[in-house]
């Protein structure tokens, strides 16, 4: 299906392209988590996410054009964040208690986020989640400026799984991949 032509209807749509008005609902709830991010709004972002979350960042190492399948590591291997709902609110309060010296004073962080394609979720290939759902890919770009002299830019892609809920959209599967296989960040403390 081309990006200009309508969806099938629900039933047929498993996989294909989100018609117009899911895809600006979606771009819309991106750029409203990049400002709640952005403004530090962190308790705020935790009611975009869903109760059974699932938010990982495997890391990245430089391979061999034929061993490209072994770049990213697999799941139970190294990760940026390998992390559930719980754990970031328990990131976000230690944030608010003073105690997380590597966010104290806090950085000033700016989300970009760009190329969104959105696609009926095909539940054959996510158990738990229906046409009605959907699967994202997008680009970003994280500017993190800390202290003087500290900057750091993330630059990767996301694919989420968000699920449509009575109050809106909700990430409940979010993999994030840093195009740097070496982070040059003395911390890395950035939601993404």
């Amino acid at each position: 299906m081309s990006i200009t032509e309508t969806a099938p209807p629900a039933g047929t749509r498993a996989g294909t392209l989100a018609d117009r008005d899911t895809h600006f609902e979606v771009e819309q709830f991106y750029y409203a988590e990049a400002e709640l991010l952005d403004d530090g709004r962190f308790t705020d972002w935790l009611d975009l996410l869903a109760d059974d979350l699932d938010y990982w960042m495997p890391t990245r190492s430089n391979r061999l054009r034929r061993q490209q399948a072994l770049s990213i590591a697999a799941r139970g291997e190294a990760a940026f964040y390998d992390e559930t709902k719980d754990s970031l609110a328990w990131r976000i309060r230690r944030f608010d208690s003073g105690m997380a010296w590597a966010e104290d004073p806090p950085s000033r962080t700016r989300h970009v986020v760009g190329n969104v394609v959105a696609r009926y979720v095909d539940p054959e290939e996510h158990p738990g989640f229906t046409e009605e759902d959907l699967t994202m890919r997008s680009a970003f770009l994280v500017y993190r400026n800390r202290l003087e002299r500290e900057e750091n830019v993330f630059a990767g892609g996301r694919t989420d799984v968000l699920r449509r809920t009575d109050s809106g959209l909700q990430v409940a599967r979010r993999t994030i991949l840093l195009d740097q296989n070496i982070l040059l960040a003395k911390n890395i403390s950035t939601f993404f």
